[in-house]
């Protein structure tokens, strides 16, 4: 296997892993509080209104992984496809880096200019690399 591929493979791998570690963080908030009798099932069946601000910020920020990223995964799988390039992993890697900072400052301060500089920064790593897919693929056709 070519080495960007390898390494493009490694950031999708790594993008996934930010959704799990918010899960599993999501887990420690939760199941305690649900176990220990502080948040009843009844009050949260319908509803995330009854949970405290830390379980919300980790909530949100793991929710956010099924937004941007699902076009991330799209692009990453097309570029998979037309055989990874080392321009396509720097990005792919700036973007998983940019989403890194984003759940750290969603889960914890929630700084909102501080979580809107790193979405920007995933949005324009995003639409580089969908660009990239673009030209990529006009070059393929006029090539062939």
């Amino acid at each position: 296997m070519p080495g960007a591929t390898t390494w493009l493979i490694a950031a999708i791998l790594a993008q996934g892993f930010i959704a799990f570690v918010l899960l599993w963080a999501l887990g420690v908030i939760r199941v305690p509080m649900v176990a220990g009798g502080k948040m009843p099932v009844r009050d949260i069946a319908l509803s995330r209104d009854p949970w405290p601000e830390q379980e919300k910020r980790v909530s949100n920020a793991f929710d956010n992984q099924f937004q941007l990223p699902v076009l991330f995964y799209v692009a990453s799988g097309l570029g998979l496809y037309f055989g990874a390039s080392w321009v396509e992993v720097v990005i792919a890697w700036l973007f998983v880096a940019a989403r890194v900072v984003h759940a750290l400052v969603f889960a914890t301060s929630n700084n909102v200019v501080q979580r809107f500089s790193a979405y920007t920064v995933c949005f324009a790593a995003l639409v580089v690399f969908w660009i990239d897919l673009a030209v990529r693929l006009v070059l393929a056709r006029g090539a062939s």
